[in-house]
């Protein structure tokens, strides 16, 4: 089933395309390392050379950047990394780095990239300063904005007609900081209540256990059709928050930012990066649901600035 977006606002524009530039155009101007020089590696790409293969974090219910058909992590996020790691194995000059998969969660993923659990986060990750402190991100991969998802019988069809009511937000997101604040600043008095993963917060909602589920839109679209709930279940109101998505790796570590910068600068001039967004969004996944979610004029200006031609 078709959706519409509203766009994002000419400055959320701005800012997207400033933070494309920035991340695509440093990392390209500097030296890649010797492919086979073990002595020049350090940081991720020591880490992934030492033990023979890169981790990456995946969350199991964020379609459909990131999630599990049977034991399988797939999405959109997912092909994303895999072409980081083509790019890691290059540099390395070893075909032969295997993958490993390890689960996070909104609240884990962080701690789990610092501690070097994961390698690389493979979700729906907003980019924002307040990460920046702790992680670097690749350039913009996706731009999304926070919406509430409620019953098609219910008369709620703004965050306005929620006073009083429960609104359930996962964890450990920037969407439960962006409702918190539209409720201090609207004294609406919403009853927000909490839940671990975006399943269970859709559980939530779907079961009238919560009024509403606030989370980004996209993956309220993908979650709809994920349990085929079109006639149950519906996206309304206006952006309540405006995010633009990122791979996570760690900070201060300038070989796999290079590495990162590289990667996408490559599916951008080979077209991978629109084509994995049709394989996702705009045509039957391979799991079988269909989004039908254009892409957005902002994100379409942040590829073509990293070198995607018209």
């Amino acid at each position: 089933m078709a959706q519409h977006r509203r766009p994002p606002s000419p400055a959320l524009a701005g800012a997207c395309l400033a933070l494309a530039l920035l991340g695509a155009g440093a990392r390209a101007q500097e030296p890649a390392t010797s492919p086979g020089d073990t002595n020049v590696f350090a940081g991720t790409l020591k880490k992934v050379h030492d033990a023979g293969s890169v981790t990456l974090g995946y969350r199991e219910a964020s379609f459909p950047f990131s999630y599990l058909v049977g034991q399988r992590p797939v999405g959109y996020s997912i092909d994303l990394c895999l072409h980081v790691v083509e790019e890691i194995r290059k540099e390395l000059d070893d075909p032969a780095v295997n993958v490993a998969f390890v689960k996070v969660t909104p609240e884990t993923r962080i701690p789990d990239l610092v501690s070097g659990k994961i390698d690389i986060e493979c979700g729906s990750t907003t980019a924002n300063k307040e990460r920046e402190t702790q992680v670097a991100f690749s350039p913009i991969m996706f731009v999304a904005g926070t919406k509430l998802m409620v019953k098609t019988s219910s008369s709620y069809r703004s965050y306005r007609d929620l006073s009083g009511k429960t609104v359930v937000v996962t964890a450990g997101t920037t969407n439960e900081k962006a409702l918190r604040a539209l409720n201090d600043k609207n004294k609406l008095g919403l009853n927000i209540v909490t839940a671990p993963d975006h399943e269970q917060s859709y559980a939530m909602a779907a079961s009238g256990q919560a009024d509403a589920f606030a989370t980004d839109d996209a993956l309220l679209y993908g979650l709809i059709a994920r349990h085929k709930a079109e006639k149950d279940l519906m996206v309304v109101g206006g952006f309540l928050s405006y995010d633009p998505y990122g791979l996570m790796f760690r900070k201060d570590d300038p070989q796999m930012a290079r590495a990162v910068g590289r990667t996408f600068a490559s599916m951008a001039e080979n077209r991978d990066l629109i084509e994995a967004y049709h394989r996702w969004f705009e045509r039957r996944t391979p799991s079988g649901e269909e989004i039908s979610l254009p892409m957005s004029a902002q994100l379409s200006e942040v590829f073509r600035t990293m070198g995607m031609d018209d």
